[in-house]
């Protein structure tokens, strides 16, 4: 294995990681708002 093929699967890694982190939280921020919303109304 030569150092292209990790450096390529490190970035994919990278890139998962970061597409994963970033849909975990805008499912957590879409319930937050959700919440807000309802101790919002009367």
């Amino acid at each position: 294995m030569n150092q292209w093929a990790f450096v390529a699967a490190a970035y994919a890694v990278t890139i998962l990681a970061g597409g994963g982190i970033t849909f975990a939280s805008y499912i957590q921020m879409r319930r937050a708002e959700r919440a807000a919303e309802e101790l919002r109304r009367p």
